[in-house]
């Protein structure tokens, strides 16, 4: 079989306020998909860009790229998708799932309670759209050969991430599992040296030998 390749989409960046980031300044972040090419199953997109609001434009100044000209540049079209994961539900990654109706779109059964329960937890509209298909998940879910969803949560109860086993090795999208790579790597360092509390699904995660992981705000990628 043909390998699966994965391939970043570039939906803009935000600012993100001193208020969120810890460091009493504000930081500005990309906002990234991930098409993964099938050889069977065709194009699964991970995230679908940015969504929002004025208040939210004038909270995070967030310049987009919408969800056609993204996959554009990243060489393929809306009409590809057949299958979107979000690996969470806020605005800044399924902005772009009304483009989308009827494809089926994976996400777990935590996450779709908080955006039916918490009104300020995404934009509803985002979610349970006209034409939506969604896929709800309890726990991990093959999807297509080779490509399964694990749930990672952290950032949110239902957050999500997409592991690839290509023939070169296993390649995971693990969304906003961390802010960006290098605190996956106090994690990963934090659990092989029996140190700090990290995520209970990280042992399971890097028991797959990942040679890679991606993230959906950070330009760097995590290696072993």
């Amino acid at each position: 079989m043909d390998d699966i390749t994965v391939r970043r989409v570039n939906y803009g960046y935000f600012v993100r306020p001193a208020e969120e980031t810890g460091t009493g300044a504000p930081r500005v972040e990309p906002t990234f998909g991930y098409l993964v090419g099938h050889p069977r199953a065709g194009q699964i997109l991970v995230d679908t860009g940015m969504g929002g609001n004025e208040e939210v434009d004038a909270w995070y100044q967030p310049t987009r790229l919408g969800l056609a000209p993204a996959l554009k540049a990243a060489g393929a079209d809306v009409a590809d998708i057949r299958m979107v994961m979000n690996c969470h539900l806020h605005f800044d990654h399924c902005g772009g799932n009304p483009s989308l109706a009827g494809r089926p779109v994976f996400a777990q059964r935590a996450e779709l309670e908080l955006v039916r329960a918490v009104e300020s937890h995404t934009f509803p509209e985002l979610v349970d759209h006209p034409g939506a298909r969604i896929e709800e998940l309890d726990g991990e879910a093959e999807i297509a050969p080779g490509v399964f969803i694990l749930p990672t949560p952290g950032h949110t109860a239902g957050h999500q991430s997409l592991v690839i086993r290509r023939n070169d090795g296993v390649v995971i999208v693990a969304g906003q599992s961390h802010d960006n790579a290098n605190l996956f790597t106090s994690d990963a360092l934090g659990h092989h040296a029996g140190v700090g509390t990290q995520p209970a699904w990280l042992d399971r995660l890097l028991r797959m030998d990942p040679r890679q992981i991606w993230f959906a705000h950070d330009n760097a990628v995590w290696t072993p």
